[in-house]
């Protein structure tokens, strides 16, 4: 069963399409963006002393590729119906994964502003939720699969050793606004930034606050002065990193602002949904040289 591509959102509109599956009777949602097929199971390939959540390898279109069992990674039982597993062929941070889920339901088409930021008593920098969506009676929680990733193989991860291998750097005074949601990657950018020698930065967990600060700024004649670059991610709750971009990019006084996208969809069918709004540069997480690099051709 492959995904229904053939809804294409408009860049910049702040929505986005779900895949709902099941682990156990607990629903759980992956951005169609991710998702390049959808299969029932095939035989497993067991690879010896493989990450406990690694189910083993598979071919799928003449590609080796890992099986992820997402129940295991989420702490959930084995499927009662494994009759009715299904797998998930999803490709993000430049890597791709094959995710063993328990059903398969549907696609459903949301605004990011129907997407509630998940309360810190539940979510902390462990958690592998980045979402909770309210559809009818029903709860479908959006899930992190780049930490699922992360958590099988750290190199994956941003890597602070990236920075260093850049040699010394002068601080520097410039400002920088970064929307990232995943409490996580937002300590993680703080560290990296930090060691490469960017002091002022400024960090909000969606793109709606951004633009409400950002806006505010402008209210009081500040916003020269207060930003001189801003990154986002995509995938953010309330509002997403493109319609952030576009509403920067559609201001008359924010326009002049630098604005580079640092996500894990990145990729070369995607970019074009940054170029339309306006992004002045895009990379694909984790490569932080890259953006640090990026950011030094913006503002030093």
């Amino acid at each position: 069963m492959e995904t229904n591509k053939g809804i294409l959102l408009e860049s910049g509109t702040n929505e986005l399409e779900i895949v709902e599956f099941g682990i156990g009777k607990n629903k759980f949602g992956i951005n169609v963006i991710k998702v390049k097929e959808i299969i029932n199971p095939v035989p497993i390939t067991l690879v010896p002393h493989s990450h406990p959540n690694v189910e083993g390898i598979i071919e799928l279109r003449e590609e080796v590729l890992p099986v992820v069992n997402v129940a295991d990674a989420l702490g959930f039982p084995p499927s009662e119906t494994p009759e009715q597993d299904k797998f998930i062929f999803a490709e993000f941070n430049q890597q791709k994964v094959v995710f063993h889920v328990h059903t398969v339901t549907q696609i459903h088409r949301i605004s990011w502003s129907q997407i509630e930021k998940p309360s810190d008593m539940y979510q902390g920098l462990e958690s592998q939720i980045i979402g909770v969506i309210k559809l009818k009676s029903e709860m479908v929680l959006l899930l992190d699969f780049e930490k699922i990733v992360v958590e099988i193989n750290p190199e994956s991860g941003i890597n602070i050793q990236q920075v260093k291998k850049l040699g010394s750097r002068q601080n520097s005074d410039k400002k920088i606004l970064i929307a990232e949601d995943s409490p996580l990657l937002r300590k993680l950018l703080l560290d990296t930034l930090t060691e490469a020698g960017f002091k002022y930065l400024e960090f909000y967990e969606n793109g709606l606050d951004a633009i409400n600060y950002l806006e505010n700024l402008i209210d009081s004649g500040k916003a020269e002065k207060e930003v001189q670059l801003v990154i986002t991610d995509i995938e953010m709750p309330q509002m997403d990193g493109h319609h952030l971009t576009k509403r920067i990019k559609e201001s008359g006084e924010l326009a002049v602002l630098p604005v580079i996208i640092f996500s894990s969809l990145i990729t070369d069918s995607l970019r074009h949904k940054g170029q339309v709004v306006g992004a002045d540069a895009q990379i694909s997480k984790p490569e932080i040289a890259e953006l640090i690099k990026l950011i030094d051709r913006f503002i030093l």
